[in-house]
């Protein structure tokens, strides 16, 4: 399940209750959180077409924490 961005989610991934960082190249907030899942990466997938991309394209980096940071490049 994608969490949405907010105060609340974000002190959610600061306490390290969430796997997963969700950003959008070229934008500094993150767009939401989860826990990085076959089903999350299909409604990212979902999502992403819903809102006109032709393809989505996820850039994953995992950091020292065990925790992941994944990119979203969407192409129109």
């Amino acid at each position: 399940m994608i969490h949405p961005y907010s105060n609340a989610t974000q002190t959610r991934w600061d306490h390290g209750d969430f796997k997963v960082q969700l950003n959008q190249f070229g934008n500094t907030r993150p767009i939401g959180f989860c826990e990085g899942s076959p089903a999350d990466v299909t409604e990212l997938r979902e999502l992403a077409e819903s809102e006109g991309a032709d393809e989505i394209r996820i850039e994953k980096k995992v950091l020292k924490s065990g925790r992941e940071i994944w990119t979203l490049h969407g192409g129109g």
